[in-house]
């Protein structure tokens, strides 16, 4: 069975196809581009979302499709900006303009660095069901940007343990301690419990 992602972002696809063992398409291959309205209230919610719609415009039991809805939560903005991540700084935007809307709410703050932490839930949808995992990493944001690297808020924020930045760390690293991949251990044995 074929593996379809449920994203457009080229970057969670990078970061799927690196940490997986098989071969993952991206469904604009198979289907273009479509518009998801993700109107759920939670990150699982929203994967699901995704995920039942790309399995049911694929009109074949012949795929798993995966999703992925993540985002940061800063405690401190009262958890902002959580599920609205990709659209904080409104729909359409950048992510150079969502981190930098970030930063300057964290400096508006008064701190140079607060408590963070990244969540993403995955979803897989297949003919055997539909599963949901989950993946956290922790850490503190800062009010200023460091690093080129990674994509989103990664440039901005120190995982709990490290003195660098997503932006600063390598792939090997970040690979070994992201949300994504906390939450691709536990869907990979799901995954291929339905290959079989």
């Amino acid at each position: 069975m074929k593996i379809i992602l449920a994203t457009g972002n080229k970057g969670k696809l990078r970061e799927f196809t690196q940490m997986c063992d098989t071969e993952v398409i991206a469904f604009s291959e198979i289907l273009g581009t479509l518009d998801i309205v993700e109107d759920a209230d939670t990150f699982k919610g929203n994967a699901l979302i995704k995920a039942r719609t790309i399995y049911e415009k694929l009109e074949s039991e012949d795929y798993i499709v995966i999703s992925d809805d993540s985002g940061i939560s800063v405690p401190l903005l009262g958890g902002v900006p959580g599920i609205y991540s990709a659209r904080y700084a409104g729909e359409g935007a950048s992510d150079k303009e969502n981190l930098y809307k970030l930063v300057e709410a964290v400096k508006e703050q008064g701190v140079e660095k607060t408590k963070a932490y990244y969540t993403a839930a995955i979803a897989i949808v297949s003919k055997y069901g539909e599963y949901v995992v989950h993946g956290w990493m922790h850490g503190d944001v800062l009010s200023t940007t460091k690093g080129e690297k990674g994509f989103g808020y990664d440039p901005m924020f120190v995982p709990a343990g490290y003195d660098l930045t997503l932006g600063e760390l390598n792939d090997d690293v970040k690979k070994s301690i992201s949300h994504r991949a906390k939450a691709l251990v536990l869907a990979k044995p799901i995954i291929k419990m339905m290959q079989r």
